[in-house]
């Protein structure tokens, strides 16, 4: 019998967030994961300020000082509370200190209208039950992924299912919104790597959904990146098993300073 993975938080008598040593993010090893700044966010967000009947549509998150493994706080303020529009900023602090911000829209469901948009075609790939499951050595990945085709670092477009393999926050199951917040984050190693590996570090995220995902798998497909003088922006289609629901864009700088 094998135990669940830890999760990536415990939640203290305070409401705090500690993070695990999972947490720990690419940059610096004593810094927390991007990722994890997302999911906190957009689990506060929804959880406090989410109705039903509306959708969360958007979700920008700006990240711009290097989370210490400090407890986090996370604050948040309905901003726009309109019949059809509700409007939330949200602040995470690290050890008390601001670390990331994030806004997100909600809008009310409504009847879909006729007539025919065009919409760009989506990917025929093998699902990811038809892939391989990658080689860990036995110890739980912060997430699971398979790749369709050009995985990390390749210099054509890449292609690959992500699933979570273990709680945001311990004992609160992922919601889909939170599941596609979380993964968000992986638009930028996976759009703003290439040949010499990841060189760009990702300040926000922006997630648009026109619909929740349904199930555990998210595809990537890469749709952009561009870079000059040190800045890039990489943009990535997201699917589930369904097809697409929606896009994640980031904007990032290069991990050296000019001379």
């Amino acid at each position: 019998m094998t135990s669940e993975p830890p999760p990536f938080y415990v939640s203290d008598e305070r409401g705090r967030l500690l993070p695990n040593d999972v947490c720990r993010g690419p940059w610096d090893p004593n810094s927390l994961h991007g990722r994890v700044l997302a999911g906190a966010l957009a689990h506060e967000m929804e959880s406090r300020w989410g109705m039903p009947g509306f959708r969360p549509a958007r979700m920008t998150v700006d990240m711009y000082r290097m989370p210490t493994f400090a407890p986090v706080e996370v604050t948040s303020q309905l901003v726009r509370e309109g019949n059809r529009i509700r409007v939330v900023d949200a602040e995470l602090t690290v050890g008390g200190v601001a670390t990331a911000r994030a806004s997100g829209v909600f809008l009310r469901e409504a009847e879909q209208p006729d007539g025919t948009v065009w919409s760009p075609p989506g990917w025929h790939v093998p699902g990811p039950n038809e892939l391989p499951a990658p080689d860990t050595g036995g110890q739980p990945p912060m997430w699971e992924t398979r790749v369709v085709d050009h995985g990390f670092g390749s210099t054509s477009q890449k292609r690959a299912w992500l699933r979570e393999t273990r709680q945001l926050v311990e004992n609160v199951p992922l919601t889909p919104f939170v599941r596609a917040a979380f993964a968000a984050d992986f638009t930028n190693p996976f759009a703003n790597s290439g040949s010499a590996g990841l060189q760009f570090v990702n300040a926000d995220i922006t997630l648009y959904l026109h619909r929740l995902p349904a199930g555990e798998w998210l595809g990537f497909e890469v749709v952009g990146h561009h870079s000059t003088d040190g800045i890039a922006v990489g943009e990535c289609v997201i699917y589930d098993e369904r097809g697409p629901i929606g896009r994640s864009a980031v904007c990032g700088l290069a991990n050296r300073r000019k001379p």
